[in-house]
């Protein structure tokens, strides 16, 4: 016969009594028993799989990895709010003009100590060079400072994303910190440790090991991509960018060159169009810019030529065709 229901339901988790497993087999038992539990617990097998960093690190996990690689950043944009990005990069060995100054004038002095000395002649040629381009830190700041005026509610914030570093990165993110928005940076696991620049919004920092899952990051929630002078890793992003587009595995992105003059060296796409390997149509996936209010009104007018808004819905990303 069942007996009513108990006034006290029991508590989540205390007991009354130990269950049977709370304790080891005690010495008094088997003298060896404690040793041998020891032994068993400090095994690595015995701990919990998202605990065990070795086992994580195996080749066979790679595909969990992927996974937790992707998924962090992705809740935590979402749970931010964060619905859309103008994502900006450039090279992070042109910082700001008054350091790239303090560097001719170090090259000078060190040339001058030996004017014959052909590598200190490169040095100072290149530095020269560095400092000439050091004008576009202050452009990516201004435009930095414009998106983050435009940063929205929560749910639909448009905000610069960058890949955290410094140089052009650290000015874009530096802008939106002047204007009091949020800004994010998507670092990456490389052999040499590298820093975050100081600009970036703490909780909105990632770092990665897989380029390809940062890659995906970020273009998941772009706008646009704003190009300034880079060099390997700026043209990695910008290439990449420009194909998807070209083969509508994204949405059309409206894509800015900053610095026509560095632009039209680096990259000669009436070259690659006379040569037959790309249509001319390909290129009028960008159009170059020089100063911020020029960029930012660039994209107005693409997003209005498009019929679309700036944070209207996300744009397909590869693979999710």
């Amino acid at each position: 016969m069942m007996e009513d229901c108990p006034e006290t339901p029991p508590p989540p988790a205390e007991r009354d009594m130990d269950l049977p497993w709370c304790a080891p087999k005690p010495a008094t038992e088997d003298q060896r028993a404690p040793d041998l539990v020891r032994r068993i617990m400090a095994s690595p097998s015995y701990l919990e799989g998202d605990h065990d960093v070795n086992f994580l690190d195996r080749d066979d996990m790679r595909g969990v990895r992927l996974m937790l690689d992707y998924q962090k950043a992705e809740t935590l944009l979402q749970a931010h709010g964060i619905a859309h990005s103008i994502v900006v990069f450039g090279a992070t060995r042109i910082p700001e003009p008054a350091r790239a100054a303090a560097e001719v004038a170090a090259r000078e002095a060190a040339l001058a100590q030996d004017p014959g000395d052909p590598h200190l002649q490169g040095a100072l040629a290149i530095a020269r060079r560095v400092a000439h381009k050091s004008r576009y830190y202050e452009v990516a700041r201004a435009f930095g400072r414009i998106v983050g005026t435009q940063e929205g509610r929560h749910g639909n914030r448009l905000v610069v994303v960058t890949g955290g570093g410094p140089g052009m990165m650290e000015a874009a993110n530096r802008g939106s910190h002047e204007a009091g928005a949020r800004s994010v940076g998507l670092n990456i696991t490389l052999p040499h440790e590298q820093y975050p620049n100081p600009y970036l919004t703490p909780d909105l920092c990632f770092r990665f090991h897989y380029f390809a899952l940062r890659k995906l990051h970020f273009l998941k929630r772009a706008r646009a991509l704003v190009v300034f002078p880079g060099g390997y890793g700026t043209m990695d992003e910008l290439f990449e960018t420009l194909t998807l587009i070209q083969t509508r595995k994204i949405l059309p992105v409206p894509v800015v060159l900053v610095g026509e003059s560095f632009w039209r060296r680096a990259f000669d796409v009436d070259f690659l169009v006379e040569e037959g390997v790309i249509d001319p149509e390909d290129r009028d996936l960008f159009w170059y810019a020089e100063e911020a209010e020029e960029i930012w009104n660039g994209l107005q007018r693409w997003y209005q030529n498009a019929g679309r808004e700036l944070t209207s819905a996300a744009p397909e990303v590869a693979g999710d065709r």
